[in-house]
């Protein structure tokens, strides 16, 4: 016999098992450090490091020295 996760055995003994938690998934969006925020901070710094490069190229200076002369 079971229920509620106890089991009798035929000697009458009572045996007590773990319930399992329900698992379910989330969709919103979450704050902090999750799979959306860290695709979004490389996706940010590809686009930052390409900038600096066509800077670079477009001015003859690198970020620093182009910021310098301002």
């Amino acid at each position: 016999m079971t229920s509620r996760g106890y089991t009798n055995e035929e000697g009458g003994l009572m045996n007590n098992f773990a319930v399992e938690p329900k698992i379910y998934v989330d969709e919103k969006q979450q704050f902090g450090f999750n799979q959306y925020a860290e695709k979004l901070n490389g996706r940010l710094a590809m686009i930052g490091f390409i900038s600096a490069i066509a800077l670079e190229i477009a001015t003859g200076h690198g970020v620093i020295g182009f910021l310098t002369n301002l």
